[in-house]
């Protein structure tokens, strides 16, 4: 014990006298932390902070350009703003003044009228409700319309995609309660509606709850967690730069002269640097819980979780150090350690989900993911934040991370032990 001791106090000392690496680890990590929040904090809001403004061009002077600008706007995510000309929505969005026009065809509302009522003739004379009528020309019967959209170029996919459904849907509902309408008017019922047109399906989301009030994520939530697994990783770059510098200042000689093992060394360095990725948890923690509410941001909810959160940033940091000490062992220059596990990290970092969740990714990388430890951690993270987990949903998490700190840990003993010994 006391030669651990040693070990650790003499790695505390190395680290103490490196100011410039202490504040890449503790101030670094609270100015990614902050400016990744604040960027991506409108994506977690509700749109109703964010209107985007939308160009409506209405050549039908109808119903159904009516009833979208009502929906658009009944939405609270978009600005309906009127437009005279087709050509000049189109010019305004292709230079990337708005993101969205729509151009409703002229006739569109009386058009569709007339198909609908066409069909419904049709449809009551096959059953002698109605009287034969002269056959509509094909031309007639198979008119269409078209809505034309115009996006911005630089205008994301999902977005293209969820506009499309919604006018969609809308024109859709439309449709159906003017056949409706039809039906009764052919059959004489115009005053009494025979005909339900409010949806009989709908849709509820479900909202995890505690306390009988909703858990709504927010970008602190899901932020803090990740940034501070990726500022807990990133300590592999100086402890593995610290164990290159002992290699080729003769350190480890001199140690080597001493009745002390390789894994009481590594011992000292995990005790120290533990402590490191624990203080850069806990500053993570305080800066969500009392820094976030004064720029706006979401406050960080920790009340009840704080046990499991810190065995979670404990088992993080073992697979961290593992990591660390597994490249320190096996790399002979600070030039192969330094960029190797800077990059290294990053990797890491884009496979476990930190930056891009793991359920968009292409088949091949999200099995890949299953092999990060930053996923391991991220999921152990988000099980007590966003999951309310116990102590047995984490398990597998902390098993996996334990398992890769005792894994790397022993194959740097052994590959030391056989490199000395040759």
């Amino acid at each position: 014990m006391h030669k651990l001791l040693a070990s650790a106090y003499k790695e505390a000392l190395l680290l103490s006298r490196d100011i410039g690496g202490l504040a890449i680890l503790f101030i670094m990590p609270l100015v990614l932390v902050i400016t990744i929040t604040l960027i991506q904090n409108n994506t977690f809001k509700t749109i109703n902070d964010t209107k985007i403004p939308v160009l409506l061009v209405d050549n039908d002077q109808g119903q159904i350009a009516e009833h979208i600008s009502e929906g658009l706007a009944a939405s609270n995510s978009f600005e309906i703003i009127e437009s005279l000309s087709e050509e000049e929505a189109r010019e305004a969005v292709f230079k990337g003044k708005y993101q969205l026009a729509i151009v409703i065809p002229e006739n569109l509302s009386a058009d569709l009228q007339k198909k609908v009522t066409t069909n419904v003739e049709g449809i009551l004379a096959q059953f002698g409700l109605e009287e034969e009528t002269s056959p509509t020309s094909t031309e007639d019967q198979n008119f269409q319309k078209e809505v034309r959209l115009y996006f911005d170029p630089a205008t994301q996919v999902s977005f293209k995609s969820s506009v499309k459904n919604g006018i969609d849907k809308m024109i859709s509902q439309i449709e159906t309660q003017s056949i409706y309408k039809a039906f009764q008017e052919q059959i004489g019922e115009e005053d009494n509606a025979i005909f339900e047109t409010n949806s009989f399906i709908t849709f509820k989301e479900i909202i995890p709850t505690k306390d009988n009030k909703e858990i709504i994520p927010n970008a602190t939530q899901h932020n803090v967690p990740a940034w501070t697994l990726f500022a807990i990783f990133f300590i592999i770059v100086p402890l593995s730069i610290n164990m290159v510098k002992e290699k080729t200042q003769g350190t480890f000689v001199r140690l080597r002269t001493n009745p002390v093992g390789y894994g009481t060394v590594l011992g000292g360095k995990t005790v120290v640097y533990l402590g490191v990725c624990l203080i850069q948890f806990t500053l993570m923690l305080l800066l969500g819980v009392y820094v976030f509410p004064h720029l706006g941001l979401p406050q960080l909810d920790v009340s009840g979780k704080l046990p499991l959160l810190f065995v979670v940033a404990i088992f993080a940091g073992l697979a961290a150090i593992g990591l660390g000490l597994l490249l320190g062992t096996l790399a002979k220059t600070q030039e192969q350690s330094a960029p190797f596990g800077a990059t290294f990290v990053v990797i890491l970092a884009a496979m476990g989900g930190v930056w891009v969740p793991v359920f968009i990714m292409p088949k091949f990388m999200q099995l890949l993911s299953t092999i990060s430890p930053m996923n391991w951690g991220l999921n152990g993270f988000y099980d007590v934040f966003l999951r309310n987990g116990s102590l047995l949903d984490i398990l597998p998490e902390i098993g996996l991370l334990f398992l890769f700190f005792v894994a790397t840990t022993l194959i740097s003993i052994v590959y030391n032990e056989r490199k000395n010994t040759v």
